[in-house]
């Protein structure tokens, strides 16, 4: 059942690259809430002090940017349920838990970890399951233990009432999950520090934020039941849950970086685009009615829906995404190619700056040619460098002389060397009639004459269009390469 307002929620923590798992999550919860016409809530999960770091928030928030995944509440461009940042929501946290505490939800406790873990090996050696109960923690509860708490500048821990009994949810991808009668203990929802503990802290937000639907991945499935609880204990709706499933690598296992890039940024750097990364991502697990596969993101949300996720692993193959990628790369405008294809270039030393801008012509011309050869940007410049860098082929090669020496071919390289040198003009119309030309006075085997004369210009037997590879290359280059092999 669709609520009348969708709102969900991409809740990441700033500790490092977003990985595409985490990627897909908010692509998926972007799409719901767009397909129902909700609202998607960015939260900054940053209750961990030590790991989350400004800089990885930033990053974060460019690389969302750049999927453009725009979020209609969170950090920048507030909200009415703000703030989005968990440290900045603290003081709300402590005060939830006292409420619960209160209400006999939940109680106060001045154990220590350490005094935890012993009672946890107790119950593990008597062959019971590890389970808090009020009775096995409030007995630390002394007033020797409460004056040394307030000397040391602690807050107590507070545990929330485990309810024993069976729970079950209807996962909107996994269907029915069961969670038996005594699965788990009593629990901490807020540290001695006053820092809540993630599931706390999730479900407190989720409820301030009036979150209808937490489409996440299936490695949250077991944090269900302790929000699940929570949430009773405060009288509040629970949301719909749908847990999508885990990313494996083509070997079937958990992807990692053993599988290649593993987070956005990594293939920003190879060049892939937002919409063919958003594009593929939002294939793994979910499929178009009509099996479509290049999609752009207006048709992806007015046909996305949770019944059509499938609960079986999606397998992450870089070689469709490139392939995907690519044909975006030949749907594209030249002058856009172009844009896009600067910092690659400069980046390689290929061309400046000043250059890229002041030899446009050619560079449009290269792009052009070699544009149906590539599926990502970081391609380009080693596909123009074909035009840019001098080679010296090996005109030993035993490929090469058996072409070269074939009838004719010989004769058709000299008469097109002195064609090329007699010419004014240097364009593809004056190249392909000197080409002509020269067949017809030598009239040598076609394939044989053409796979000679690319071995001289580029060392190789394959590569773009010959024409516009001779006229990007440069008439004085060219002549200089044919200069090698005229007296041979």
């Amino acid at each position: 059942m669709i609520s009348d307002v969708v709102r969900t929620r991409f809740a990441p923590s700033p500790t490092g690259f977003l990985h595409v798992g985490g990627a897909r999550t908010a692509l998926f919860n972007y799409l719901f809430a767009k397909r129902y016409y909700g609202k998607f809530v960015l939260r900054i999960e940053d209750t961990d002090l030590e790991r989350s770091t400004k800089e990885s928030e930033e990053q974060l928030l460019r690389t969302l940017k750049w999927l453009n995944l725009g979020w209609d509440e969170g950090p920048i461009v507030g909200g009415p349920y703000g703030p989005y940042r968990q440290s900045e929501r603290l003081e709300l946290y402590q005060n939830k838990a006292y409420e619960l505490v209160q209400k006999g939800k939940a109680y106060e406790s001045y154990i220590y970890p350490e005094e935890m873990e012993e009672i946890k090996n107790k119950l593990l050696s008597e062959g019971k399951p590890p389970h808090y109960t009020y009775e096995l923690i409030s007995r630390f509860n002394t007033q020797e233990r409460v004056n040394e708490y307030k000397e040391k500048g602690l807050r107590p821990v507070i545990f929330l009432r485990m309810p024993q009994k069976e729970y079950k949810i209807n996962d909107l991808i996994k269907g029915e999950v069961v969670f038996k009668k005594g699965a788990i203990g009593d629990f901490i929802i807020l540290r001695s520090n006053g820092v809540p503990t993630y599931n706390f802290a999730v479900v407190v937000d989720d409820i301030a934020m009036k979150i209808t639907h937490v489409i996440r991945g299936d490695d949250h499935l077991s944090n269900t039941l302790r929000q699940v609880a929570i949430y009773e204990a405060f009288s509040a709706e629970i949301p719909e849950f749908a847990h999508v499933s885990m990313i494996l690598g083509p070997d079937g296992k958990k992807l990692s970086k053993r599988h290649g890039a593993t987070s956005v940024e990594e293939f920003i750097k190879k060049g892939i685009l937002p919409e063919a990364l958003v594009n593929y991502l939002s294939l793994l697990g979910w499929s178009h009615p009509e099996g479509k596969e290049i999609m752009d993101i207006d048709e992806i949300i007015s046909n996305f829906s949770l019944d059509r996720v499938s609960s079986s692993p999606a397998i992450f193959d870089e070689a469709k995404l490139k392939w995907m990628n690519g044909q975006y790369l030949r749907n594209k405008d030249i002058e856009e190619i172009y844009k896009l294809a600067e910092p690659f270039v400069i980046e390689s030393n290929l061309l400046t700056e000043e250059e890229y801008e002041k030899d446009k012509k050619w560079v449009v011309k290269a792009l052009e040619t070699v544009i149906t050869s590539i599926e990502t940007l970081s391609e380009i410049p080693e596909a123009i460098s074909i035009f840019l860098k001098d080679v010296t082929p090996n005109l030993n090669d035993e490929e090469f002389l058996i072409y070269f020496n074939k009838s004719g071919v010989r004769e058709a390289i000299i008469l097109f060397y002195e064609h090329t040198k007699r010419s004014d003009k240097w364009d593809t119309e004056v190249i392909t009639e000197n080409l002509k030309k020269a067949m017809k006075e030598a009239n040598p085997q076609k394939k044989s004459f053409y796979m000679a004369l690319r071995k001289i210009l580029t060392d190789s037997f394959h590569g773009p269009d010959l024409v516009n590879t001779i006229y990007l290359i440069g008439r004085e280059r060219i002549l200089q390469r044919l200069e090698r092999v005229i007296h041979i």
